[in-house]
């Protein structure tokens, strides 16, 4: 016996095509909040150790994607990354993470009330361990008008 069969006196109904457009809209929304999440947190994620930087007007040099930083706070405390140091554990620590790379760059960030002569006896400790290419930190310091002179009020 055959299957049952189509009235004859219906039309038949269309099938909608189906939309073959992908709808970007939720794509962008979610990629926008992600910017802006991302934007926010970046500059938190910079400085793990947070000190007052002297200013100047040099620029940045370029250097590798992720320098070490080696930093001396207004107390003398000396940390490497976020992890704190002393003088003594400085360079094995040092040799540890850059797996003994001499070609490593390192950030020295000092804040600006530690004495000249304590940021040098770092550098030079990690000079003496074969590091060559160590940088010193600052902040870039606002645009303004040079004087060469001392202001009226602190001449002799």
């Amino acid at each position: 016996m055959p299957g049952p069969s189509l009235p004859r006196g219906r039309p038949r109904l269309r099938r909608r095509r189906q939309m073959a457009e992908i709808n970007v809209t939720p794509f962008v929304d979610v990629m926008l909040v992600l910017l802006i999440v991302f934007m926010i947190t970046a500059p938190l994620l910079t400085s793990g150790v947070n000190v007052d930087l002297p200013r100047t007007e040099a620029r940045p040099l370029p250097g590798q994607d992720k320098p070490l930083a080696v930093t001396v706070t207004a107390e003398g405390t000396i940390y490497l990354q976020e992890r704190q140091v002393s003088l003594e554990e400085l360079v094995p620590s040092l040799l540890a993470i850059s797996e003994r790379d001499p070609e490593v760059r390192i950030f020295v960030r000092g804040d600006r009330r530690v004495s000249y002569g304590q940021i040098m006896e770092v550098i030079g400790t990690i000079n003496r361990a074969g590091f060559t290419r160590v940088a010193l930190v600052t902040e870039l310091a606002e645009p303004g008008p040079r004087t060469a002179e001392a202001p009226a009020s602190e001449r002799p």
